[in-house]
């Protein structure tokens, strides 16, 4: 084994001499001819600074380029324990963080369902909290949206849906709405008394940031037109409840009505502000809309009064009552006792005179007896063959 050392090490050494031989070297110094030897021994000394040197270089490029590569993030760089758990907690704070981004964005979404929904259900049934449904919809941050892509895609798919519906229920919305103002209309009101102004809005464009703030954006004015349709609907259709429609007693049926007449007491032409409905005394009186007692009294011809006031402009009375059930300033509502029937005050006998006024005006309490079928009780031949009670205040009154 040692022979073996020993010779390899021979040949190397034979094989380095034939690389390192002494050489003649000559050049001009500017005048003459200069010569110079380099010996074996001091071409290998060179040789070996030259192999150290060029060692050291390439361990410092290396180096370097470890630590360019572990700043880049592509190779980790060995970290003290301290660093990895800083590193991590950077990790979980980022992760946080996008939980916290994706859990608002879903939030957002799934308030923008419930209310949208409920304002589809409001049109639909006709019910619904106004104050609830004019809070602003939700928005939502591009970005987050994105990030919570795979989350809210149920959520998104349903939104989609309602969107398909809005433009069919602002249809039966508007249907309604129509339906209403026509009813309103034929009882010669009109429709403003019973509405509300629509506040004023405006303000300078801007545009949309971006395709889908554009999307959101006409998905939200399409429900909020809705919105405003349905709000409209809802304000005509509760001053409609303040019109005084339904019937003031059970059975419904004319002796005497409105409008220019033989006075019974006087026997000449004279205005009679209301319609006169027979019955016995006792017989119940009923409010024939919501309202507050304005009035309950004795009051010259008419006898024993009640006098509602429905709001909006609207009263309704009613006189030669034998007994008064309420008090003045009491809150009544549609089909309350509120008398009975008699013939107190400018009468001939036992009947209800029924009035509706607006604006202090009285007007032809039939139009608005929606409830009753006038023309029966019009072509009703059997009021005429017994005795028929008629009265009311004078013409004066």
């Amino acid at each position: 084994m040692n022979s073996i050392s020993i010779a390899s090490g021979v040949r190397l050494v034979s094989r380095l001499k034939t690389y390192f031989k002494t050489r003649d070297f000559i050049f001009h110094d500017g005048r003459d001819l200069q010569r110079f030897s380099l010996g074996a021994r001091a071409q290998a000394m060179m040789a070996g600074v030259a192999g150290v040197t060029l060692c050291f270089s390439a361990y410092g490029v290396a180096q370097a380029a470890v630590g360019a590569v572990a700043m880049t993030g592509i190779v980790g760089a060995p970290l003290s324990p301290e660093a990895k758990v800083a590193q991590m907690q950077l990790r979980v704070s980022k992760m946080q963080a996008d939980v916290a981004t994706i859990k608002a964005a879903a939030q957002a979404h799934a308030a923008r369902v419930e209310q949208r929904q409920a304002l589809l259900v409001a049109v639909v049934s006709g019910k619904g909290d106004v104050a609830a449904l004019s809070k602003p919809t939700p928005t939502i941050d591009a970005k987050a949206d994105a990030l919570a892509a795979d989350v809210v895609a149920p959520l998104k798919k349903v939104e989609q849906q309602q969107l398909a519906v809005v433009v069919q229920a602002r249809r039966v919305a508007e249907q309604r709405f129509a339906r209403a103002i026509a009813h309103v209309r034929s009882l010669g009101l009109a429709p403003e008394r019973l509405m509300q102004r629509q506040p004023a809005m405006g303000g300078p464009f801007e545009a949309a940031d971006s395709a889908v703030a554009e999307a959101d954006l006409r998905a939200d004015t399409q429900f909020r037109s809705l919105f405003m349709t349905w709000k409209k609907l809802d304000t005509l259709e509760h001053g409609v409840i303040a019109i005084p429609s339904a019937q003031p007693v059970e059975r419904l049926a004319f002796t005497s009505n409105y409008g220019i007449r033989s006075d019974p007491f006087r026997g000449v032409a004279a205005m009679h502000a209301g319609v006169d409905i027979p019955g016995p005394v006792g017989t119940p009186v009923y409010a024939t809309a919501d309202g507050t007692v304005d009035r309950a009294e004795r009051s010259g011809g008419y006898g024993n009064l009640v006098e509602l006031d429905h709001g909006k402009g609207i009263q309704t009375r009613y006189g030669h009552l034998s007994k008064i059930l309420v008090e003045a300033g009491t809150r009544v509502h549609r089909g309350q006792l509120i008398a009975l029937m008699g013939s107190t005050g400018r009468s001939t006998g036992p009947h209800l005179h029924y009035e509706v006024r607006i604006d202090g005006h009285a007007v032809n309490p039939v139009p608005f007896l929606q409830t009753a079928d006038y023309l029966l009780a019009a072509q009703d031949r059997s009021i005429q063959a017994i005795p028929v009670a008629v009265g009311g205040p004078a013409a004066a009154d």
